[in-house]
């Protein structure tokens, strides 16, 4: 009989906090949120929403410090020691939990194809234009400016 997998395990930068939950997850998205984009200090962030009931804390708890946002009815939790994002939580909606997908090492059953805020992403945001090496750089990549169009000046004559 093969064994099945039924959790999913996170962790911050520094590995004091740990924490897992139950898959598949609820769903998944990018958050272009201007409050999500300064908390993770990135163009957007990527959720993955989870039960409450089905998310465990195994390591770190008391390393965990939070962020109430009373205005905007909101929850922001991260590593007390390396700052790293680890939960978001509306209070509307106590019964879930949003956790950072970049800190999930394996898959969480759920793919981020939705969009929340759509209307703030940023025109600077990487968009999936092709990219080349840069020469005389190993490893990094950069996107080619396209070719200006000669511009037309009118009769000569």
């Amino acid at each position: 009989m093969s064994e099945t997998k039924t959790s999913v395990a996170a962790r911050c930068l520094c590995e004091a906090v740990e924490l897992e939950i139950d898959i598949p997850a609820r769903w998944a998205w990018h958050d272009h949120s201007s409050s999500s984009r300064r908390a993770h200090g990135s163009a957007y962030a990527t959720y993955v929403g989870s039960w409450r009931k089905r998310l465990r804390i195994t390591k770190g708890l008391v390393d965990i410090a939070s962020y109430h946002d009373q205005a905007a009815g909101t929850v922001r939790s991260f590593c007390s020691r390396c700052g790293t994002p680890l939960m978001y939580e509306r209070l509307r909606s106590a019964h879930m939990v949003n956790i950072p997908r970049a800190l999930f090492a394996g898959r969480t059953g759920r793919e981020a194809r939705y969009h929340v805020a759509i209307e703030e992403l940023q025109d600077w945001t990487y968009l999936g234009e092709p990219l080349v090496p840069l020469k005389g750089f190993p490893g990094i990549v950069w996107e080619r400016p396209g070719r200006k169009k000669r511009r037309q000046t009118g009769p000569l004559f």
